[in-house]
């Protein structure tokens, strides 16, 4: 690679870590216009709680796992139609 190509490698790399960095602080800091919606997450797309034995975000294990949530939009979780129903504000008994 020629020092130009490297500089512009490298000046991407920082952009995208910077971006990534900031992210869960905007996040923290809008919490207020976000809830909890039980159910409706991909597997392994959860932000947290998804049952015993995990450790939190991104470990549900199958779509739309009942006990496991994901941040939304608030006043919009029931709103959220999911092949089992809607989403919940507290956990909710989904087939596995």
């Amino acid at each position: 690679m020629t020092t130009k190509t490297t500089s512009l490698a490298l000046a991407s790399a920082m952009t995208a870590a910077l971006a990534f960095a900031n992210a869960p602080q905007a996040v923290a800091e809008d919490s207020s216009a976000m809830e909890k919606c039980y159910g409706v997450a991909l597997a392994g797309k959860n932000d947290c709680a998804a049952g015993p034995g995990t450790t939190c975000a991104g470990t549900s294990t199958v779509d739309y796992q009942g006990n496991a949530w994901k941040l939304v939009p608030a006043g919009t979780c029931t709103d959220i139609e999911t092949p089992h129903g809607p989403g919940s504000l507290e956990p909710i008994e989904r087939p596995a």
